[in-house]
């Protein structure tokens, strides 16, 4: 299974890969429709060593199941990204769709650690104000599976999380950009309309699960759709298409569809 390359941008990282499952319409609209459209946003604390190939295990399981699935790419801090970059990638990247070969009416997104945190902040495009980064979505998600996601943006620069990575990715800290952090915080765009799956082990050692479990318990306060599910294992079997804790998102999926 070779996915299909397409370009959002004339940067080398402004790309995404169009997984389709076997027998599923291609561009003329021959052939069976996708289960529904995923969006795969890798982690690896925004840094540029780390690439979208980290999502094609997922990609394929996703694909063998019957969705098409966008494995997007973008730019990572050491390579053009960061503060608004990484940002407007993410969002033209999912506007893509609208493009594509693929049902942009129903589009469930799913990130992994630092992917967790651009997914849900996705989710939000629809509030930000004119003019910020990502404003105006043109594709809307459906929802969001946020693995081990880092949902409290400012609180992980202020505890050190992945070292000097937050404040790698906005430029400095919240408080001395504290309206940025506001633009680039998940928790900060609280209540979400979309419904927010966190899906994050208790012995994750990268990424703390109060991340999770705090965004839940707030989104819950202020009426959002929002779930945890407790994964076993760690931050990195989250990813193992093979571990129980892929199955808790797979076996999501269809509900989460339905909610659009």
């Amino acid at each position: 299974m070779r996915p299909a390359v397409y370009r959002y941008g004339r940067h080398t990282d402004q790309f995404g890969e169009l997984w389709l499952p076997d027998g599923a319409a291609d561009r003329t609209g021959d052939g069976p429709a996708a289960a529904g459209t995923v969006v795969l946003l890798h982690g690896g604390f925004w840094r540029a060593r780390y690439s979208a190939s980290l999502g094609w295990p997922l990609a394929a399981d996703l694909a063998g199941r019957g969705y098409a699935v966008w494995n997007l790419e973008y730019r990572r801090v050491g390579l053009g990204g960061g503060w608004p970059a990484t940002f407007t990638d993410v969002a033209a990247g999912i506007d893509l769709l609208a493009r594509l070969p693929v049902d942009s009416s129903r589009v469930v997104a799913i990130g992994h650690s630092a992917g967790g945190h651009l997914a849900t902040w996705a989710a939000g495009r629809a509030k930000l104000p004119a003019g910020a980064p990502g404003a105006v979505p043109l594709v809307e998600l459906t929802a969001v599976v946020a693995q081990a996601g880092v949902l409290w943006l400012a609180d992980g620069a202020r505890g050190g999380l992945g070292g000097t990575a937050v404040g790698d990715l906005m430029g400095g800290g919240p408080d001395d950009l504290p309206e940025s952090y506001r633009l680039a915080d998940p928790s900060a765009a609280l209540p979400l309309r979309r419904p927010v799956l966190c899906v994050h082990a208790r012995g994750d050692t990268e990424v703390p699960f109060t991340q999770s479990a705090r965004y839940v318990e707030a989104a819950l306060r202020v009426g959002a759709p929002a779930r945890l599910l407790e994964a076993p294992g760690d931050h990195y079997t989250l990813i193992d298409p093979s571990a129980p804790a892929w199955s808790l998102v797979v076996d999501a999926l269809p509900e989460l569809f339905a909610a659009g």
